[in-house]
């Protein structure tokens, strides 16, 4: 793989907005008739936590964490170009919001994704996350699914 760089920042980045846009596409299609339901929850107006990969010196892929209880992190617009997909961008991603998490306190990660998105489903499992019934918003959305993942400190 060529050069990656994380880069962590806001949701005011440029870069990061670009490819919000990109997954929100995405997500139309995959979504159909309840995209529109899914995305009153992914505003990214006040995202203090975001990351962002860098290949060469553009923006492939993003990701966001957010407080969603006193000891848990939510992980918000995870997003891969397609161009660059199956290289291990997400993982990456995935790992550097997890570790700034630990460093803000966080014990625990939980996240909501679809039934129409087994590539996230996928990664999110090999990164050690389960499934937990369905939080908040997501209870009784038969597309959802929720998973959580207990965070260590690393030293």
């Amino acid at each position: 793989m060529s050069d990656l760089t994380l880069i962590r920042t806001d949701s005011d980045n440029a870069d990061f907005r670009t490819l919000v846009a990109l997954l929100d596409r995405d997500l139309a299609v995959r979504d159909g008739d309840d995209h529109t339901f899914y995305a009153q929850f992914n505003k990214v107006d006040t995202i203090k936590e975001v990351v962002i990969a860098y290949q060469n010196g553009a923006p492939v892929g993003c990701g966001a964490i957010k407080p969603f209880s006193a000891t848990e992190a939510e992980v918000k617009r995870m997003f891969v170009h397609p161009d660059y997909r199956k290289q291990g961008i997400a993982a990456k991603v995935l790992n550097e919001l997890e570790t700034w998490a630990t460093k803000l306190g966080f014990t625990a990660c939980v996240l909501e994704t679809g039934k129409k998105q087994p590539e996230a489903i996928a990664l999110y499992q090999k990164a050690g996350y389960h499934f937990i019934p369905n939080y908040g918003q997501y209870i009784g959305v038969d597309n959802s699914v929720c998973m959580t993942k207990p965070l260590i400190a690393k030293p």
